[in-house]
């Protein structure tokens, strides 16, 4: 997606990474098998699809606001990475046997009103938006994808992959912060609000969805229990913290 990795949201090391058992350690023909594994999947990537397109989109849209033709530039560049992403995840889904836009429909009505209640007021909110909230998603589906069959998980996380932009975003609000003090606190307020409805978009769509519900907290596969789903959100909760500290905002 957009501003995934920093320094302060590395890798776990070789130490701290589990060993891979189960559906992780599986292909995707043996895995797919399970016709309830099977249907998370093509749920998941139908979430990710239609969230790069939507992306593309408004990164596009946000790019009317740039305050330079550098900056409009950069944008576009962004916005061109997103939806070369959203082929990737279209066309694996036609492999898989999916129709596309049929895996797509049932999320659009969730993200669509994410992006309405989220919609920046100005170029920093946008940048804001896209550094902080969608990295909240792909830390998100970066979780689920720990639990995937092998090519599964390897498609998703080059989907989530750094587009290379997020010293971009930190460079150009940190400079307006320094430029104008005041600028901070109305950020800082933006990103939780943010932080808030990006992690109860996330709940709605696994909880209207059986198949993903149930990959998370058992029941498919090597699905999370309630008690990792805590865990996983506080993970979520500790990276945003990361990423406010790197624009210069508090958490």
């Amino acid at each position: 997606m957009r501003f995934m990795e920093t320094p302060d949201n590395a890798t776990p090391s070789a130490e701290e990474t589990p060993a891979v058992t189960g559906i992780a350690a599986q292909d995707w023909a043996t895995a797919s098998a399970d016709e309830n594994y099977r249907a998370a999947v093509v749920d998941l990537l139908g979430a990710l699809a239609y969230g790069e397109l939507a992306a593309f989109e408004r990164l596009a849209e946000d790019a009317k606001l740039a305050p330079t033709l550098a900056d409009k530039a950069e944008l576009a560049k962004m916005a061109s990475a997103e939806f070369h992403h959203f082929e990737q995840l279209r066309d694996r889904l036609s492999a898989v046997g999916a129709e596309p836009t049929g895996a797509m429909d049932p999320f659009v009505a969730a993200l669509d009103g994410f992006h309405r209640q989220t919609a920046p007021s100005d170029w920093l909110e946008g940048l804001v938006k896209a550094y902080v909230g969608d990295s909240i998603a792909s830390d998100f589906y970066r979780e689920v994808a720990a639990r995937l069959d092998s090519d599964t998980r390897k498609l998703v996380l080059a989907v989530l992959d750094d587009t290379g932009h997020a010293s971009f975003a930190v460079e150009k609000v940190r400079a307006a912060i320094d430029a104008d003090p005041r600028v901070g606190g109305r950020l800082a307020l933006w990103a939780r609000r943010l932080m808030g409805e990006a992690l109860s978009q996330s709940q709605r769509v696994v909880a209207d969805r059986d198949a993903l519900s149930t990959m998370l907290v058992g029941g498919v596969a090597d699905g999370f229990d309630l008690a990792e789903v805590g865990r996983m959100f506080s993970r979520i909760t500790e990276a945003h913290t990361k990423r406010m500290a790197a624009l210069g905002l508090a958490a």
